[in-house]
């Protein structure tokens, strides 16, 4: 008899039994369901805060701190110094100067929609080159802030998440009550996790002076990044790093994702582990209730490798179920759902949307397949090197 016949006939008998034994299969169908919902979904949490971080970050745009300064937080120009580097070699120009922005960086506290516990949200000092030098900025609704007036807008992500943010509503600076007169988008952007006002006016209600924290440049071109790179750190009256836009985002997000990343595959891999048991259950429990049958087959010629790879065959199947079931449950669940956490390394909260990517899923059924394969190889072992005689005499 042809092998693959063989293989195609008991795996057949298997799933044919499988009403027989349906509380076993659901067990071990739902346990590696839930390990593929958990692994997605928490990865799909670092995808979506590295999205938040590094999206719409063009090459083209730059970004410059005090050197030695890891964040805005810790970096300060005067505005002599942001003048020359809004005037250095390849920067971007148009009708009304140089796209560079020097730009003001606080916190300030604002209760979570969800919980009502206080959170650090930032609050951006900008100039007016800011809204150029951002991809895709947009009101999406009200008007945008009065340059020299108490007025703020905010990003999507901010209004969605933080109390008190809607517009009409008031935010208290200091001693003053500015209102929100409008929202703005960034396609998921960090920046609308922030608050926007005119960096004019955020220096006198902290009393910075005329001090900032941070410039942003669009370049004329991303090979001209080098260029205005070296422009900088030659010349003497600066001590700066410049980063593009990107990188220094990228490099933003590194912590968390990693935190992120490693506790989603411990988890999962714990999970795993059970999961691997209750498979090995479910297979072990099918060899004892089939033992007499595979002893028949047996004895009819069907060869010991034939009953190894269709046990695999019928246990990898049951692992791709609940891959999929586990899948299916992590995109519907997690996929868009909106939440902000903590940016470690400005200390302020960042909105971001979960991201179940097609990278995850395919890990995700990597998890799966695994444990299928595990979880039926020993019983299959077993059921082939059952002796024949012995087994048929079984009740």
């Amino acid at each position: 008899m042809n092998w693959l016949s063989q293989i195609a006939s008991i795996t057949r008998f298997g799933l044919m039994s499988i009403p027989q034994r349906l509380g076993a299969v659901a067990a071990t169908v739902i346990g590696i369901a839930g390990v593929v919902a958990v692994f997605v979904g928490v990865l799909s949490m670092a995808a979506g805060f590295r999205q938040a971080m590094t999206v719409s970050s063009s090459p083209d745009a730059a970004i410059v701190l005090r050197s030695g300064a890891e964040n805005e937080m810790v970096s300060g120009f005067s505005r002599e110094q942001t003048q020359i580097i809004a005037d250095s070699a390849g920067v971007a120009r148009n009708a009304q100067g140089p796209l560079s922005s020097a730009e003001l960086f606080v916190i300030i506290n604002l209760p979570k929609r969800s919980t009502g516990t206080d959170a650090n949200v930032p609050l951006r000092g900008v100039e007016a080159a800011a809204l150029r030098v951002r991809d895709n900025f947009k009101i999406s609704r009200g008007r945008m802030f009065d340059w020299g007036k108490d007025e703020v807008v905010v990003g999507a992500g901010a209004a969605r998440e933080f109390a008190g943010l809607d517009i009409g509503s008031s935010i208290k600076v200091g001693r003053y009550e500015w209102p929100v007169v409008g929202i703005f988008t960034a396609d998921g952007a960090i920046c609308e996790s922030e608050i926007w006002t005119d960096a004019k006016v955020l220096q006198a209600a902290y009393h910075r002076g005329d001090s900032f924290q941070s410039v942003r440049a669009r370049l004329t071109t991303p090979e001209a990044f080098q260029k205005f790179k070296d422009a900088l750190t030659s010349n003497p009256q600066l001590t700066v790093t410049a980063s593009r836009q990107s990188e220094y985002y990228a490099q933003q997000s590194e912590a968390m994702t990693r935190l992120i990343t490693s506790l989603g595959f411990s988890i999962a891999f714990l999970m795993a582990i059970g999961a691997v048991f209750g498979a090995l259950n479910t297979m072990y429990s099918t060899v004892a209730a089939r033992t007499r049958e595979i002893a028949t087959l047996r004895a009819l010629g069907f060869g010991g490798g034939a009953v190894v790879v269709s046990l695999m065959i019928e246990s990898l199947l049951l692992a791709l179920l609940g891959g999929v079931a586990g899948a299916s449950l992590a995109y519907f669940a997690f996929n868009g759902y909106h939440t902000s956490t903590m940016n470690f390394q400005s200390f302020s909260q960042v909105a971001f949307a979960f991201r179940v990517t097609p990278r995850l899923l395919l890990q995700g059924m990597g998890w799966a397949t695994a444990i299928g394969l595990i979880g039926g190889l020993l019983p299959a072992v077993r059921a082939a090197r059952l002796p024949i005689v012995a087994a048929l005499r079984e009740l």
